[in-house]
C-alpha cells in the first residue's frame, strides 16, 4: 500500500511540476511577443517593459492564447500598423519555440 501512496505522490509531484513549467514558457512566450509587438509599436524602452507586463497579464483573462491575441491586435491595429491576426498567431507560435528554448537551456 505504501508504494502504491509513494507513486501517487510522485506522479501529482511531477504533474505540479510539469503546471508550473508551462506556465513559465508561457509567461515567457508572451513577454517575447510583448517586446516584438512594442518594437511595431515604436514604443520606448520604458513603455516597452510595461507593455511586456500588460501583455501577460492578459494571457489571465481566459484560457488558452485567444485573450493575448485580441490585446495583440487592438493594440497593433489601433498604432496603425500593417500586422494581422495570422501575423500575430505566427508569431505566438515563433516565441513559444524560442521561450522553450530559453527556458531549457537555464535548466
Amino acid at each position: 500500500m505504501t508504494d502504491f501512496k509513494d507513486r501517487e505522490r510522485a506522479e501529482e509531484a511531477k504533474f505540479a511540476m510539469d503546471e508550473e513549467t508551462a506556465f513559465k514558457i508561457a509567461a515567457r512566450r508572451n513577454r517575447l511577443l510583448g517586446e516584438w509587438a512594442a518594437g511595431e509599436m515604436k514604443l520606448t524602452a520604458e513603455e516597452t517593459e510595461a507593455y511586456k507586463k500588460a501583455v501577460v497579464q492578459a494571457d489571465f483573462e481566459e484560457a488558452g492564447d485567444e485573450d493575448v491575441i485580441r490585446k495583440l491586435l487592438g493594440d497593433l491595429t489601433a498604432a496603425d500598423t500593417d500586422i494581422s491576426e495570422a501575423d500575430i498567431r505566427a508569431k505566438l507560435e515563433e516565441m513559444a519555440i524560442e521561450a522553450k528554448r530559453q527556458y531549457m537551456s537555464e535548466s
